[in-house]
């Protein structure tokens, strides 16, 4: 008895944060031809695509709705979460049961995958307002497949780590990591005052400034936990960079009437948007996988030098 109310408050811990939007319309330039008729999101790393390890993240942290917002040619992303009826049946049949188990894993029977279209490619920004009817008035996560997050050996995925911070402060979380000043162009970057170990009380936050004007050095990562209240200031936003609806700028705008924390989290952060960074997690996720990483170990360093 004396463990229960502990277990009362991990259990509350984990469906604080119940729903999840995923931005998946965007168009995958960056990959072709290999994205010309498949989503970015769909191209695996070892042997799951990248999708499924963003809505796996988001399931381990609480998550039991995930709302994809979606554009022309993702079909792909609805039919992976999808019940596969022929392809069960026969993998029953042949008595493939480990695979058969790994195939229904994709779904568990308690998570709910909706799905909205992002008519205009309109920016991060919008893509989120998009999921506003479906989200309603609840915190919830956004998760860019792009940025695949893994938590420390033996620790925790990154965004239950926010969500435990959100049970402390009841705020908006961003996590954030310290990118070289080179390259604060590609990110969100937040400035603010230090309150925990790993924890920063946010007063400013820019869309991708030059090195010269960045407030400082922790960019934003693809993980965050939203108050409701991001979507009023969301939809007040004109354009901004690149003619876009930045989630930034909404942010930003909150800012002025609530806290929002930035959170260093713990693990490692790989940019999959970009090839080097999708080559990188490919072979480190590989080198760490429990069947295959001694014998692809043993192949890289056969390798010439």
């Amino acid at each position: 008895m004396p463990e229960w109310p502990l277990i009362v408050i991990i259990l509350c811990k984990q469906m604080l944060i119940k729903k999840a939007i995923f931005p998946v319309a965007g168009l995958g330039t960056r990959f072709l031809p290999a994205t010309k008729a498949q989503p970015k999101e769909m191209l695996p790393v070892v042997d799951k695509p990248l999708i499924q390890y963003a809505v796996e993240e988001a399931y381990a942290a609480g998550v039991r709705e995930m709302i994809f917002v979606t554009g022309r040619h993702k079909r792909a992303i609805e039919d992976h979460f999808d019940m596969t009826y022929e392809l069960e049946v026969s993998l029953e049949q042949s008595g493939k049961r480990e695979l058969l188990e790994v195939v229904r894993s994709v779904k568990p029977d308690d998570m709910e995958c909706i799905y909205v279209r992002q008519a205009q490619a309109l920016g991060l920004g919008h893509a989120v307002l998009c999921g506003q009817r479906l989200v309603g008035d609840e915190p919830f996560a956004v998760l860019l497949a792009d940025d695949l997050m893994i938590g420390p050996s033996g620790g925790q995925p990154v965004l239950a780590q926010m969500v435990e911070q959100y049970a402390e402060w009841r705020a908006s979380i961003l996590a954030v990591q310290e990118v070289p000043a080179e390259q604060t162009r590609r990110y969100g970057i937040v400035a603010g005052t230090a309150v925990a170990e790993r924890l920063v009380d946010v007063s400013q936050i820019v869309e991708k400034p030059a090195p010269e004007q960045a407030p400082s050095r922790l960019g934003v990562a693809g993980r965050y936990i939203l108050t409701p209240g991001v979507f009023h200031e969301i939809a007040s936003q004109p354009r901004g960079v690149g003619g876009e609806i930045q989630l930034t700028d909404g942010i930003a705008s909150l800012l002025r009437r609530e806290k929002v924390f930035a959170y260093r989290y713990a693990g490692r952060r790989y940019d999959c948007g970009s090839k080097e960074g999708f080559l990188q997690a490919n072979v480190e996720l590989a080198l760490a996988h429990p069947e295959l990483g001694a014998g692809f170990r043993a192949f890289l360093q056969s390798l010439p030098l």
